[in-house]
This record gives C-alpha cells, structure tokens and sequence, in this order.
C-alpha cells in the first residue's frame, strides 16, 4: 500500500499540485500542508524515488538530494526573510524520505526558537497552506527563487 509520500508524489507527477514550489532534480519542493503562523514559508522536499530513508539511496541520489534541500533552504531563507532554516530529515510518522526546511525568525517567542520546530508549534492545528490564497505571494517568491 502507497504511503502519504509516495501518493503524494505520484500525484504531483501525474496532475500537478496546486502547492508545488519547484521540479528539482531529485524531487519535488512543495508548501508544507501546514503552516504554523509564526513560521510561515515551511516547504517539504520530497523525492521523486521514494525510499524508506535517505540511506536508501545511492551515494550520487544522495548528494542531489542534499543538494536540492540546501537549494530548498536557501529559497525560504531569500523569500520569507528567515533568520536561519532548521533542516529535518525524520521519516517517523511517514515512514518514507522527505525533508522539512522551516524558516526560523527573530521575532519568534525566545523560548519556543530553542526548541525544535514540531516541539515548538502545533502543526496539526496550524493554518492550512493556502497556495492560491493567503500563501500566493509566498508560494510565487519562492517559485522565483527556485527558477
């Protein structure tokens, strides 16, 4: 049975996905779905090979993997403003590779910028991307950057 990733990625192949940032070489930048308001511009990098981790991919697929999230990274770094990006390669609740890049922000809460981001915010109940909405802006920025 296809997992989230996977599902999600043979959608974006075949019909597209309204909140698609860029085709990248080792996969595909999207909005996260969900987008907790004091970090807004938090993406997703999620491989066009879908594997359980990223050890399960060859030693070039990784160094293109890693590549393109750093690229990802740099894109929310430009577009939102972002102090630093945190980079997360968990693959825990969605057993199969993807990569979150979230931007972090000065302004955030003192004591919620020294935790991790999934400690720090509440992502189930965050904001929903609106990528042809509130989130159009962001999502054409990054767009830019990434083209």
């Amino acid at each position: 049975m296809a997992g989230p990733i996977s599902s999600r990625v043979e959608r974006i192949a075949s019909e597209g996905d309204p909140a698609l940032v860029a085709a990248l070489p080792s996969g595909y930048a999207i909005l996260n779905d969900n987008q907790p308001d004091a970090i807004a511009g938090c993406c997703v990098l999620l491989p066009k090979r879908v594997v359980p981790s990223i050890n399960d991919l060859n030693e070039i697929e990784r160094a293109v993997f890693m590549s393109d999230l750093l690229r990802l990274g740099d894109a929310v770094l430009s577009a939102t403003g972002a102090e630093r990006i945190n980079y997360l390669i968990l693959c825990n609740m969605a057993p199969e590779l993807h990569a979150h890049v979230i931007p972090r922000f000065a302004h955030e809460d003192p004591a919620k910028r020294r935790l991790g981001p999934f400690e720090a915010y509440e992502f189930s109940s965050a904001r929903k991307a609106e990528p042809k909405g509130r989130h159009a802006e962001l999502l054409a920025k990054l767009q830019a950057e990434l083209s």
